[in-house]
């Protein structure tokens, strides 16, 4: 096999090279992450934080319900030290049994502070932080033979996550923490007791936060449907000091031992997400489904008039705000070139008369058939096809802004229609791709207006001081080169696999 051969395997599946270097801090820290792993600077990451105003209250959402969690002592498990966590291996015949699919489980994990730092969940709630959280990874092996295949699928993990607070001890953490210096190193791994893992949660498993997310480590596949229990379970100080300085992120024979603290990611965008409970109303998935409906195939200004502005989410004016109504150029860069190549004369139209996507053979998307949302998101596939358009455009380090432009209108499609997400003006925008111009103009005009009407709303309510601070004009007014798309769906990149 020649160079030329094996460069070009290389360049075209990136995710099948390991060893792969990243760190929560420092050097390759998460801000360095999406370099090497472009979905993490894509779209719907995790963790989020639980805001108020992000909450919809689903009637409809049952309690969880897990099967076989109580395992025999008999039964061996794998417990080891990862270099970023500590995880326990768990076998396939643990299941969640309350969600549309069967999901197996595979192993769970912990985030935690440290000794001097006892806030160390993922998910916060309104900003608060917990001491630790514990992550219970599933696979839909409904659709998938194991984990490893499932990961890089749009349905293809299930995670439940338990928060962790300082209080009374937790006897079913000894049953872990009492082997934990036989993996004080990377990469050490011991054979441990099973034991009640359902004892793990909470006493109850009716209330729960419900979004779509990602792993929240690399390769950050938005993969996961996430389950986070409202209710967190406790452990002692002692008990938490026992896992935050005990292991080392460091391999046995180097010099130097790195403590394994601090091990978690700081919260990402919520991507006009919304995040369902089953604690405390929603527009309805038929209502929903009508809506994209019209969009597909309704008439466009019968749709603008009913106020469709309703159904977008409130605009959100950063206080650097007029640091980011310029798109960076390497985003201008790609665009141009995506649109060149979408309406070139060489392009061939779909046959449903929509431009054909970025890279070849992306197959038709799913919302423009019958709504069949089992129809899988391959991530990898996904990535080696914006690799390959790319570099027809000579614009290989434009790839977290390219994953993100291709793959978010769909994303935001899929977790809309299932009430976790609000619909983004960038989706509707894709959704009338194609249709009748005038008609798709007078939606985006009604569309226009209501989002300014939102944005002057917002500017005369921080009149005076805040007014030059935060739009960097001294007047309460939308500037008049003001771009309302590149402000409207401008979204800043935030600077193990375990999930």
């Amino acid at each position: 096999m020649s160079l030329k051969i094996i460069f070009i395997i290389l360049i075209a599946c990136p995710l099948a090279l390991t060893g792969r270097k990243w760190t929560y801090n420092g050097l390759d820290g998460e801000h360095d992450w999406p370099t090497n792993y472009p979905f993490c600077g894509g779209a719907f990451q995790s963790p989020i934080d639980f805001q108020t105003q992000l909450l919809r209250y689903d009637p409809n959402l049952p309690p969880i319900q897990v099967q076989n969690y109580n395992l025999s002592t008999s039964e061996q498990l794998t417990l080891g030290n990862n270099g970023h966590s500590v995880q326990l291996s768990l076998p396939s015949h643990m299941y969640i049994s309350s969600l549309p699919h069967r999901y197996s489980a595979a192993q769970l994990h912990f985030h935690w502070g440290s000794s001097n730092l006892l806030t160390g969940s993922e998910h916060t709630v309104n900003g608060k932080q917990f001491a630790g959280e514990m992550h219970v990874v599933h696979f839909n092996s409904d659709k998938y033979p194991n984990v490893s295949m499932a990961v890089d699928k749009h349905d293809g993990l299930a995670v439940l996550g338990v928060f962790i607070e300082i209080g009374e001890s937790n006897p079913t953490f000894d049953r872990l923490l009492r082997f934990i210096s036989g993996v004080k190193y990377r990469d050490q791994k011991i054979q441990v007791p099973a034991f009640n893992v359902r004892a793990l949660l909470p006493d109850q498993l009716d209330q729960y936060y419900r979004y779509d997310g990602s792993l929240t480590t690399p390769p950050c596949y938005p993969s996961v449907l996430w389950t986070v229990f409202r209710k967190p379970v406790t452990i002692s100080r002692k008990q938490f000091l026992a896992l935050a300085t005990a292991l080392y992120a460091s391999f046995a024979q180097e010099s130097s031992s790195m403590p394994l603290h601090e091990n978690y990611r700081k919260s990402q965008l919520t991507d006009n997400r919304v995040v369902l409970v089953s604690f405390r109303e929603v527009a309805s998935p038929f209502h929903r489904r009508q809506v994209i409906q019209k969009l597909l195939v309704g008439d466009l200004a019968d749709l603008a008039d009913e106020g469709l502005d309703q159904l977008l989410p409130k605009l959100n004016l950063h206080m650097d705000a007029d640091k980011k109504l310029k798109r960076p150029k390497k985003q201008r860069q790609w665009s141009q070139a995506t649109q060149k190549h979408q309406w070139s004369k060489n392009s061939v139209p779909s046959d449903n008369g929509y431009p054909p996507s970025v890279g070849k053979k992306i197959p038709t998307p799913w919302y423009m058939g019958a709504f069949d949302t089992d129809k899988g998101i391959c991530f990898v596939s996904l990535e080696e096809q914006v690799i390959h358009q790319l570099e027809r455009y000579q614009a290989r380090g434009l790839m977290v802004e390219a994953l993100r432009e291709v793959i978010f209108p769909e994303l935001n499609l899929r977790s809309y229609l299932h009430c976790r997400s609000d619909l983004d003006l960038q989706t509707i925008r894709q959704l009338i791709q194609g249709r009748s111009r005038d008609e798709a103009a007078e939606l985006e005009q009604s569309l226009t207006k209501a989002i300014l009407r939102q944005m002057r709303r917002q500017i005369k309510r921080r009149r005076k001081p805040n007014i030059k601070t935060t739009m960097g004009h001294p007047q309460a007014t939308v500037p008049k080169d003001y771009n309302l798309e590149l402000a409207y769906n401008h979204r800043p990149q935030h600077v193990e696999w375990e999930d």
